[in-house]
């Protein structure tokens, strides 16, 4: 019987726990027909460090689906060329390369220069608030679709169509066993995403002078500067900043404030305590992570822990089980905000480390900061449902209430 059930999308950190008990280095079925899991805080951090771990597993992810039909087949190379792509499944030296080439947009001079757009925003968000709403319709969709959009350039009015295709591509990557239903989606997504791009805004950027102002842009000149081997490379990269840049804020402020309204204690401190906001963010990065785990391949034979590893399996950094490992953190399943400066594995670590952290936790402190000091009588009005991917861990629907 698989441990990925509904008990475990709605709360998986018992099951984490039973893992972490288990020993360094657990075996389990429920991954991708295979995979050996790593639970400890120590354990997590040295694999998502250690260059013995490639990042390439997509090739295996793709073509393992079962029931995938004979004639999607074209259409399934197509989309595992630009999966694989993506730098977050590269390695040196495509990954440095391409990071370098990412980087500047999210280095924090770059970002202080849309702070004030990401304050507007929040407040007028807020500010059209009915009694009572969803919060994810309301404010955790809208809002980082506004922010990734203005930053790549994306003409406004196509928010529902690009967070339709990371819905599609998340409900994919985020599946421990992925379904043929989900890689068609997922496929259909991504393909889409691509063709958008290339018939829409690439052209319109590679006509703006050097000095463009957007992320597209900045890519569009790397390329033509080399720095960007080809338009696959190009189109990759495109797609998941889309993704990325959408997906985690997304999930970080639905369980964020999911969790604010089980520890009214908290809430109640932020409250009084506007400037809380960014040790807040930290906590709740910490305490149910937007991003739940993430897999390596082992580029050789090892022993981990006493255990034998071949080249070639797949392992699980369980992120969410180390965010809450009792010998980091204490108390662990208690949501903090005073906590200190222990920093959480949610945006991985070592060279893999997520290039828009600053963007998304700038977001989130934005938001959360606002919502405070104007709706500090926020209230649960309903059922919260949680989406169902065990990966990407966040609700489809938060009820909630002015007063």
């Amino acid at each position: 019987m698989s441990s990925i059930n509904a008990s475990f999308i709605e709360n998986p950190y018992p099951q984490y726990t039973v893992w972490r008990e288990q020993g360094r280095v657990v075996w389990s079925d429920d991954f991708f027909g295979g995979a050996w899991l790593v639970t400890h805080h120590a354990d997590v951090e040295q694999l998502l460090r250690d260059t013995r771990f490639s990042s390439q597993r997509t090739g295996g992810w793709v073509n393992g689906v079962q029931d995938a039909q004979a004639d999607t087949a074209l259409t399934q190379r197509a989309f595992q060329r630009f999966f694989a792509r993506a730098f977050l499944f590269l390695d040196a030296p495509d990954h440095p390369r391409l990071r370098q080439v990412l980087m500047p947009a999210f280095r924090p001079a770059q970002l202080a220069k849309i702070q004030g757009d990401i304050a507007r925003w929040s407040l007028e968000l807020v500010q059209q608030l009915p009694s009572q709403f969803d919060f994810m319709q309301a404010i955790a969709r809208p809002l980082p679709a506004l922010v990734i959009g203005h930053l790549m350039g994306i003409a406004p009015g196509m928010e529902p169509s690009f967070t339709r295709w990371a819905q599609g591509l998340a409900a994919f990557i985020g599946a421990a066993q992925p379904t043929a239903r989900q890689l068609a989606l997922a496929q259909q997504c991504l393909l889409e995403m691509v063709e958008y791009f290339e018939r829409e805004l690439l052209p319109a950027h590679a006509q703006l002078p050097e000095q463009g102002g957007d992320m597209v842009h900045d890519l569009v000149r790397a390329a033509q500067e080399g720095r960007i081997q080809n338009r696959t490379e190009l189109l990759a990269q495109t797609a998941m900043l889309l993704f990325a840049g959408y997906e985690t804020t997304r999930n970080l402020l639905g369980n964020g404030m999911l969790a604010f309204m089980q520890h009214r204690d908290q809430w109640e401190l932020l409250c009084q305590q506007p400037e809380l906001a960014v040790p807040a963010v930290r906590e709740l990065l910490r305490y149910d992570s937007p991003v739940q785990w993430t897999g390596r391949r082992a580029s050789a034979d090892m022993v981990l822990h006493g255990q034998p590893i071949q080249r070639g399996d797949l392992l699980i950094a369980l992120i969410g089980a180390a965010n809450h490992d009792p010998q980091r953190y204490e108390q662990p399943t208690d949501l903090q905000l005073q906590r200190g400066q222990i920093g959480a594995l949610s945006f991985g670590s070592g060279a893999h480390v997520c290039i828009g952290a600053g963007l998304t936790q700038m977001e989130t402190q934005a938001m959360l900061a606002t919502l405070a000091r104007t709706c500090p009588h926020l209230q649960l009005a309903g059922t919260p449902v949680r989406d169902g991917n065990p990966v990407y861990r966040g609700l489809l629907s938060l009820p909630m209430a002015l007063s």
